[in-house]
């Protein structure tokens, strides 16, 4: 009896610690086939900017990112209503913008790249309040307030932060962030239903993506997409046939606007110091063979 007790007590044990093993090898595995999966996500959502070559993780489909574009800023306009055409201030910001749009288009056209514009749909809009800000969702949804005009002076100064909004979208800057939102909130095991699981929760995400809301933060434009979209804004702005080297005069008037205080919402995410002067100096090599050349063909 003894002897087939203690035979018995070790099939269990047995049997107990081949148990184990296989609930270690099944989480081994499915780590592993989610470590894969994910991979597979950020491989085939990797995108390279067509200006400055620096590649990113955009992990929701830019269409998706549109269509939320495009229900938010309808929203948008309906509680801050815009000012109409025929304001000298809405045909100015029209004006530069359009001519932007155009600039950017060619440029994508001749890289072979407008397939990445796909879904765009302009509209350029002013809202009257005295916000010092800018700014551009996908799709080329953008909106200017009043409190910025006096500040850019100039039609020249205005094309900069105009090109400059206009690349974060461009770039998909704030598709980068909001992937960056959605893998802190879910993970990337449930990243491909969370747009439809917690609406709510994505929303917030965009709005604070795109600086729409007060109450929720902001998701914050890195010191990277800053400069990179210094760098391509210039670039659209020369091609627009705008002078690029007034960059560097205006963002020193912005850093003076500021006199020590808190600064204004355009630069509260964004660096204001001598790196960014001296990076834009870098840039005009860039930038002004694009504007001596509509020079020329005028």
């Amino acid at each position: 009896m003894k002897y087939k007790f203690e035979k018995t007590a070790k099939l269990t044990s047995l049997f107990i610690h081949d148990m184990e093993i296989n609930f270690i090898m099944i989480k081994l595995v499915r780590s592993f086939f989610s470590i894969l999966v994910l991979s597979s996500v950020f491989f085939s959502s990797c995108q390279k900017n067509a200006i400055t070559g620096r590649r990113s993780v955009d992990l929701i489909p830019e269409s998706e990112m549109i269509s939320m574009s495009l229900t938010e800023y309808d929203s948008f306009l309906k509680e801050h209503r815009p000012l109409p055409a025929g304001d000298v201030r809405t045909d100015l910001v029209r004006k530069v913008g359009t001519r932007i749009q155009k600039a950017v288009e060619k440029y994508y056209t001749d890289k072979g790249l407008s397939k990445q514009l796909e879904g765009f749909k302009w509209e350029f809009n002013v809202v009257d309040e005295a916000v010092v800000n800018a700014w551009c969702m996908p799709g080329g949804k953008v909106v200017v307030y009043t409190g910025l005009l006096p500040v850019t002076e100039d039609e020249p100064s205005l094309a900069v932060v105009m090109g400059h909004e206009i690349s974060h979208a461009i770039a998909r800057h704030g598709n980068e962030r909001m992937s960056q939102g959605l893998l802190v909130q879910f993970g990337g095991a449930v990243l491909s239903t969370a747009m439809q699981t917690k609406p709510a929760v994505t929303q917030q995400l965009f709005q604070q993506a795109y600086g729409l809301s007060t109450n929720l933060g902001v998701l914050k434009y890195s010191r990277q997409h800053e400069s990179e979209a210094d760098h391509m804004g210039i670039i659209f702005a020369a091609m627009a046939g705008y002078d690029p080297r007034v960059a560097i005069t205006f963002w020193e008037r912005m850093t003076k606007a500021s006199n020590g205080q808190k600064p204004p919402e355009i630069l509260s995410t964004h660096p204001s110091d001598e790196t960014r002067i001296n990076d834009l100096k870098g840039f005009m090599k860039d930038a002004l063979p694009y504007y001596n050349a509509t020079q020329k063909s005028n």
